[in-house]
């Protein structure tokens, strides 16, 4: 194999290195931000849920009776 070639190839090696701790760092970032916005979720659902059960709760006392 020539040096040239040898060259050649440890440049793509270098580049491709580089490449992957770039792409580790994009996954790392996003799963961040999925963690975050899966507490987000959660939270929000957990708040619709208590809202659903208080409407519930508060329409039962405020309710006419059916013969009104």
């Amino acid at each position: 194999m020539s040096e040239d070639r040898f060259i050649e190839l440890e440049i793509k090696q270098a580049y491709q290195e580089d490449l992957i701790q770039a792409l580790n760092q994009v996954v790392a970032d996003q799963q961040k931000q999925i963690g975050k916005l899966e507490e987000t979720c959660k939270l929000l659902h957990d708040k619709i849920k208590s809202l659903a059960l208080d409407d519930r709760q508060v329409g039962a006392v405020d309710e006419r009776p059916p013969h009104y």
